[in-house]
């Protein structure tokens, strides 16, 4: 990572983090333990990705920063509450999210419940609120999009399929369509809401990072199977090697570590070609693209 992305990356970081602290209701609001537990969940953990991906595609289309900061803290509430759910023992039943106790284990998961919950609404109610588009009738179709992307045709949809797959052999098509929806529509509508703050790209060009959003969705799943095959718990700050051990259908399952890695590559590729001819703005795009593939690998 060069000094100037560094540099980029941690202030967006620190602007997102000041948002979201801002907009989270307050601990000493009742209830209390449901507005600590929310704070504790969204608050001083993650890379932001998604949120950097949503600053990044604002830049791109000329957007204020005023409404792709609104949009970025969205998607990230939405991710949360996701990471929330699928800790849940009826779900992944995990004990470690971003380096700490996850959010049933710290409190309980009633609580952990309403919290998904309560962090979904408050996306859509900063959604609702805050003036993200000059026509509020593109404003509307935004609000659409997240929904659908959150929703049976979009996360919520991945996941199910994702329970219903362990144990079961799916072919690479089967696990993509899985991950399209699951890890990728979040991902897509980050990009694609930050980029529909602004007005300087045409319909063909969205087009073109419509598809840029779909790559990139799909291989930061395969590099996220790779990790959880080979990096530490320490490294990942959550629970490595959780998919093996329950008998996830994965990337690293279905082709191995070196296809996977491979895959991930060509993935990036066809990114990198769908922003040429875009402009020189497309570069933050670029970055987080090669942040998203290179971690830890």
């Amino acid at each position: 990572m060069n000094a100037d992305f560094q540099g980029w990356v941690k202030s967006h970081q620190l602007q997102i983090e000041s948002y979201l602290q801002n907009h989270l209701p307050a601990e000493n609001h009742a209830p209390k333990r449901l507005h600590e537990a929310m704070r504790y969940a969204v608050l001083g953990g993650g890379k932001r990705i998604r949120p950097l991906l949503s600053f990044a595609a604002g830049e791109l289309n000329g957007a204020d920063e005023t409404r792709a900061i609104v949009v970025a803290a969205a998607v990230e509430l939405i991710h949360v509450y996701s990471l929330v759910h699928d800790d849940l023992p009826c779900m992944d039943d995990d004990t470690l999210r971003r380096g700490k106790p996850t959010c049933h284990m710290k409190y309980d998961e009633p609580t952990a419940l309403l919290v998904g919950d309560s962090l979904q609404s408050l996306a859509f109610q900063l959604m609702a609120e805050f003036s993200l588009a000059e026509n509020p009738k593109k404003q509307l179709e935004m609000i659409k999009q997240l929904a659908q992307a959150a929703g049976s045709r979009g996360m919520a949809g991945g996941q199910a399929i994702d329970l219903e797959s362990v144990g079961k052999m799916l072919t690479l098509p089967e696990l993509e369509f899985m991950h399209i929806h699951k890890t990728g529509a979040l991902i897509r509508a980050a990009v694609m809401l930050g980029a529909y703050c602004g007005d300087k790209l045409s319909e063909e060009q969205l087009d073109r990072l419509d598809h840029f959003a779909k790559c990139i969705g799909l291989a930061f799943q395969v590099v996220d199977d790779v990790l959880d095959a080979e990096a530490t718990t320490a490294a990942l700050g959550k629970t490595a090697g959780k998919d093996a051990e329950q008998n996830k259908p994965t990337y690293v399952s279905i082709l191995g570590v070196k296809q996977a890695r491979e895959l991930a590559k060509a993935l990036q590729h066809d990114a990198y070609q769908a922003l040429e001819h875009l402009g020189k703005s497309t570069h933050r795009l670029l970055q987080v693209t090669d942040f998203i593939v290179q971690r830890e690998f």
